[in-house]
């Protein structure tokens, strides 16, 4: 599919991506590339890593890859550190590194609630932090003129309202979403530096798909509460983080932008369309012969 970007949109910029060796990290990491930048990528296997890297170069991107893992403040400073001593400075910092699984509450041990925090809460602050060094104005590598960098978090619906089997992950984006407010406000405010984050849908070619809803699961109504009657995909995801990454985003800061298909506000249809006015015009009929309020015993 066509970008609908300018293909050096994001040309001389240099991006870090946690999680950014498959799925849709991966495709960030590439559609970034496509567009001008260079890419680092942060994972925690390294033949992940090695084959991602090989397939961004085979597209001719700069890329390189970095074995860690975003709970450990050494692994995280290590990797900010090997990213600007590479490629001589990092503009944008995306935090897609995750952890989920299907887990029924009172089957889900502390550990196993606190691992997936550690992963995407405490990970995606320990990034922040390590990177603001890079990415504020006036910041190693980076001249006033140029303005601060970029953080892009990757969050999801789950804790809009609420979800079955994902207490841990619900907590922990929601979690992500008060940092992502709250960076805005004080590193947009003292380094110029937006903060933002992607909330994705269901996307029918990542692993999130296959690991939340298998094809164990029975989803004949499945269409009934997707207003747009499909999955997304990875390049809807990467299309969103080049706006938000870009100067086309310029003036957005502080929002986790939903990028669901509406799917998040969809409520299961419990009436047929064509139904619909019918049924009004007898509830209305019926309202206007019993007054609002009145015993039935008093008319």
């Amino acid at each position: 599919m066509d970008s609908p970007f300018k293909a050096d949109i994001l040309k001389g910029k240099v991006a870090l991506l946690t999680g950014g060796g498959s799925g849709i990290g991966f495709e960030i990491a590439k559609q970034f590339g496509n567009h001008g930048a260079s890419i680092a990528i942060m994972g925690r296997r390294q033949q992940v890593l090695d084959s991602a890297v090989s397939v961004l170069q085979s597209l001719g991107i700069q890329a390189v890859g970095f074995v860690g893992d975003v709970r450990k403040m050494d692994d995280a400073n290590r990797t900010v550190e090997s990213t600007f001593q590479h490629f001589g400075r990092l503009d944008i910092l995306v935090n897609g590194a995750a952890g989920n699984f299907l887990v029924s509450s009172e089957d889900l041990s502390p550990n196993g609630f606190k691992t997936v925090m550690d992963i995407d809460t405490v990970g995606t602050f320990t990034m922040c932090h390590e990177a603001l060094k890079y990415l504020k104005k006036d910041g190693l590598g980076k001249k006033s003129s140029d303005g601060g960098g970029i953080i892009l978090n990757i969050s999801a619906t789950l804790h809009y309202t609420a979800s079955w089997y994902q207490i841990h992950v619900s907590a922990a984006k929601a979690a992500v979403d008060a940092i992502t407010r709250n960076l805005s406000l004080e590193w947009g405010t003292d380094y110029d530096i937006r903060v933002n984050g992607i909330a994705p849908g269901p996307i029918a070619d990542a692993t999130g798909v296959s690991k939340l809803a298998p094809d164990e699961i029975d989803f004949q109504a499945r269409d009934l509460v997707m207003p747009l009657f499909k999955f997304g995909e990875k390049w809807d995801i990467a299309m969103a983080a080049i706006y938000l990454a870009s100067d086309a985003g310029k003036y957005v800061n502080g929002t986790t932008l939903v990028v669901d298909g509406g799917i998040w506000l969809s409520r299961p249809r419990y009436l047929p369309k064509d139904a619909v006015k019918q049924l009004s015009r007898v509830v209305e009929k019926r309202s206007r012969e019993v007054p609002t309020g009145l015993p039935t015993s008093k008319l």
